[in-house]
């Protein structure tokens, strides 16, 4: 059978995407078994937390971010990026390194390792080069990113073979500010679009010296926290990066924003982000726990633009109406927000139920990204609706 049969392996947001939510509901599943019920754990020399922190950000969010530019890639460059076998090979590589840490000793650690760098490296060459074909030089920060996020995974497995004591803290804070990174930029890029065209609204204005500061302060807070970590420079400049990036969301902000739903879900991950910045300024300042903070970033931030592009993209790129989602998407969007307060907010609040707050949490992540597959799986299996290639 040809590419040309398999839908599925037609475009990289369709493997991808359907990977990443399967993936999100086991991992986190089996992490709540390890953690609240003490069930066994593989071990293979990576604690359960550790194991937790690297699979969310270098298993689901990076296989979220392959699907998403393997398929934007395209759209930047009329450059067809990968399909059919090696698009394949690519996430077997990927789901190769799930399986390999899943089953902890039973492996080396260092066969995992080489299997997920790889996939990162893979990846970084796949969306390359239909840039660099096309001398579109404007996605080097892209691939920038997407670079520091192979270093970042170097990095962590370093540390974990023991050969850079100091690898892993640093290799999953780099991993999971470079996702973050580019949520920022991708936001900057199509949420006031988004907004102009749904609201049908004058431009947004979008001023250079945000733009600017934004990024050089997210620099050094990157390298400051990963050198210092929760000192007074890096509160300081999460603040700064708070202020400016709530002004700049706020600056977004159009009356009837909230009535849509594929609108608000990226509205609220931004704003988990600055709140994000926020919590981390509060580390220090107030001597707050970092792990709100933390989850401020990846559970809000990260979760709610992640299954927000995910339905998004896979509604567009099946030839779907993307005016008019399916009726279970505003309640997958408000789980992941409830979700959202109830792992950030609730343990600030009421730290000595915090056992509670993570179980109903992460039941609160599983179940939108279970009525993810229920209702886009189907989509990401079948040729697209309007039968057009893709």
């Amino acid at each position: 059978m040809s590419w040309k049969n398999t839908a599925v392996l037609n475009l990289g947001f369709r493997p991808f995407f359907a990977l990443a939510a399967v993936f999100s509901i086991l991992a986190t599943a089996g992490w709540l078994g390890a953690w609240l019920l003490g069930l066994e754990w593989p071990g293979g020399g990576m604690a359960a937390m550790t194991w937790h922190a690297h699979e969310m950000i270098f298993g689901y969010a990076m296989a979220v971010v392959a699907g998403f530019l393997l398929t934007a890639a395209r759209n930047w460059t009329g450059v067809q990026t990968l399909r059919g076998v090696p698009l394949l090979l690519l996430a077997s590589c990927w789901l190769a390194a799930r399986v390999l840490l899943a089953l902890g000793e039973a492996v080396p650690l260092l066969w995992a390792a080489i299997a997920d760098c790889l996939f990162n490296s893979l990846l970084l060459a796949a969306v390359a080069c239909p840039v660099i074909r096309v001398r579109q030089y404007r996605q080097v920060g892209i691939l920038s990113k997407v670079a520091l996020l192979l270093v970042a995974n170097l990095l962590f497995y370093a540390g974990m073979l023991g050969l850079f004591p100091q690898g892993t803290r640093a290799g999953l804070y780099t991993g999971i500010y470079m996702i973050v990174a580019l949520i920022l930029v991708m936001a900057r890029r199509v949420l006031p679009f988004f907004i102009e065209k749904s609201l049908a609204v004058p431009a947004l204005k979008n001023p250079g010296w945000l733009d600017v500061s934004s990024l050089v302060l997210f620099l050094v807070f990157w390298l400051v926290d990963i050198w210092r970590p929760d000192s007074a420079m890096v509160a300081a400049l999460a603040g700064l990066l708070c202020l400016l990036h709530g002004a700049r969301l706020a600056g977004w902000y159009r009356p009837g924003l909230m009535r849509v739903p594929l609108l608000w879900v990226l509205f609220l991950a931004y704003a988990a982000l600055v709140l994000g910045f926020a919590l981390k300024a509060g580390v220090y300042l107030f001597g707050l726990s970092p792990m709100p903070a933390l989850h401020a970033f990846s559970y809000g931030g990260i979760g709610l633009f992640t299954l927000g592009m995910m339905v998004r993209v896979t509604l567009g790129h099946t030839g779907r109406n993307i005016q008019e989602p399916p009726a279970v998407v505003p309640f997958m969007f408000v789980l992941l927000a409830v979700g959202t307060l109830v792992r950030v907010v609730l343990p600030l609040l009421d730290p000595v139920h915090q056992p509670v707050w993570i179980a109903v949490a992460g039941c609160l992540w599983i179940l939108p990204f279970g009525l993810f597959l229920a209702s886009f799986l189907p989509m990401l299996l079948q040729p697209r609706a309007d039968g057009l290639p893709g």
